[in-house]
């Protein structure tokens, strides 16, 4: 039960699989589900509490205290209660912010309504993304991405950054574009034109836009391989902002980072760019420090939880279990009577959340070592991938709701894309790392007892397979355009993963790797 934070927001099924194989689960996640028995809660309840009683002495409170002095724990939070009390510095009342936002993003409709030139659009757009306030202006980046799309004037640009801008945000919005376009930059001999290696600008944009490639595409491999070369070589002699752009994206390119994380970093490059817009950067940092006081009481919210006691469970499971039936009590009473989210696909995602842990205990207990295939399929729902997908969906528009949640809760394949994703990082992180005892195998460990490989080789191949995973969810953007506002969420959750597996630290256990990014986002105002 790696995953206790995804938990709390996921769904639950009432019947043990009545076999250890992966595949029955399997099925059951893609929308075939039996309908829970009258007392499903109870039910759970006792199924849990049977496994505990089964459990060898030295396995129960695995999930809280059992680990030897040659072996870690999941750390405690290094904040404790500090967002319950915690009132952030800021520049003048909410209010006042507020007010100060409405009349910047005034000014900013005036100065779009003037920009004619679609070069100058697509450039603005870009901009407005990167700093996290596009959201403000979707009619006007709806317009301006059908004027990019249908533009003939990128067919004569000789521009390596335009093309390539033009392709990234084409592809990212859903718009098909041909990897062709970058024909015009080849040398007879189907290599990169070595000309190009003197354009750091045009280099990153080519290089963020090929990581949006779907399978068979060579063309974008190789520029993949080209631009990272060639921005390597040159990054000890860019100057600041350019030179932290580069840093960046070699370490995570662009449409794969966390895009919180991404905004603040390019609030502050932008600053530092000659000619920005003072008006773009003042909504900007007012924007991020309206929606950080929002998170920060959506997190007291979820510090205060506390509910009666379950009596059936063991002690260890009790406050996760009680947090659980408050969250759906908190979702039910708090869902505006105007939004259409049916609560009951929810629970049906937390009911296939707990089998799962449920299969991971019975294999612990029985001593199973799963294959691999066997092991991803069960541990990319425990991860809480396919439960927080449902859970995402609660802001779509009304209208699309009810085809929206049918979809996610059907656990398509972008959604497991996502989820292998996590899982993949998650375990390659963790791998080095020190186990708690009565773990579930890893997916490396498994890959290594299936294949007879060495650690190093297992992550290599499955890293191999986390790009395959990336690239389905860039294709899974142009193969069902209703669905693109939900998928688009899909794929943020998909990019929350290089957050806390960055650098292969395992953040979501030692949460001290995450100590300064927390502050950034909670405690401290631009």
């Amino acid at each position: 039960m790696d995953c206790l934070f995804y938990f709390c927001f996921s769904p639950c099924t009432t019947e043990m699989p009545s076999d250890s194989s992966a595949c029955v689960l399997s099925r059951k996640l893609r929308g075939r589900v039996p309908k829970p028995p009258r007392h499903p809660i109870k039910l759970l309840s006792c199924r849990i509490a049977r496994i505990h009683e089964a459990l060898p002495e030295s396995q129960v409170g695995i999930a809280s205290s059992t680990c030897d002095d040659k072996q870690t724990a999941h750390e405690p939070s290094p904040w404790g209660d500090f967002f319950i009390g915690y009132e952030p510095m800021q520049q003048g009342s909410t209010e006042w912010m507020n007010v100060q936002v409405d009349k910047l993003k005034e000014d900013v409709r005036m100065f779009l309504k003037t920009c004619n030139n679609t070069r100058a659009r697509m450039f603005l757009l870009d901009t407005l993304q990167r700093l996290g306030i596009d959201h403000h202006f979707q009619d006007w980046i709806d317009a301006a991405l059908i004027e990019i799309l249908e533009s003939t004037e990128f067919s004569s640009s000789s521009s390596l950054q335009e093309v390539s801008l033009r392709f990234r945000l084409l592809r990212e919005h859903g718009y098909w574009l041909s990897p062709d376009v970058f024909n015009k930059f080849m040398a007879d001999d189907g290599s990169f034109s070595k000309y190009l290696t003197n354009d750091p600008r045009g280099l990153l944009s080519l290089y963020n836009a090929a990581h949006l490639l779907v399978q068979g595409e060579p063309i974008l491999e190789e520029a993949i391989s080209f631009a990272r070369h060639h921005l390597e070589s040159m990054s000890g002699s860019l100057k600041s902002p350019l030179a932290g752009e580069v840093k960046r994206a070699l370490h995570i390119p662009l449409p794969r980072t966390c895009r919180r994380a991404e905004t603040l970093h390019y609030i502050s490059n932008y600053e530092k760019e000659e000619g920005h817009d003072p008006i773009l950067l003042e909504l900007a940092k007012l924007d991020f420090n309206l929606l950080q006081y929002v998170h920060l009481k959506e997190l007291r919210a979820i510090t205060e939880w506390d509910e009666r006691a379950v009596s059936l469970l063991p002690d260890y499971l009790k406050k996760l279990y009680i947090e659980l039936l408050r969250t759906f009590k908190n979702i039910e009473a708090e869902m505006p009577r105007n939004i259409n989210y049916d609560i009951a696909y929810l629970k049906k995602a937390i009911q296939n959340n707990v089998m799962g842990y449920l299969q991971e205990a019975e294999w612990s207990h029985k001593n199973h070592k799963p294959s691999f295939e066997e092991q991803i399929n069960l541990t990319s729902v425990t991860i809480g991938t396919p439960a927080l997908c449902v859970c995402m969906m609660a802001g779509m528009d009304n209208m699309e709701m009810k085809q929206t949640l049918e979809w996610t809760s059907s656990v398509p394949g972008p959604v497991i894309a996502a989820a292998k994703i996590g899982r993949f990082m998650n375990d390659i992180a963790a791998f080095e790392r020190r186990k708690c005892k009565g773990d579930v195998a890893s997916t490396v460990e498994c890959y290594i007892n299936d294949h007879g490989v060495t650690g190093e080789v297992a992550i290599a191949r499955i890293d191999t397979l986390l790009e395959v995973e990336w690239r389905t969810l860039n294709q899974a953007r142009f193969e069902n355009r209703a669905m693109l506002p939900a998928l688009q969420r899909i794929i943020g959750l998909a990019r929350s993963a290089t957050f806390f597996f960055d650098n292969r630290n395992d953040a979501y256990t030692s949460s001290k790797h995450l100590r300064r990014t927390i502050e950034s986002f909670f405690v401290k105002p631009i």
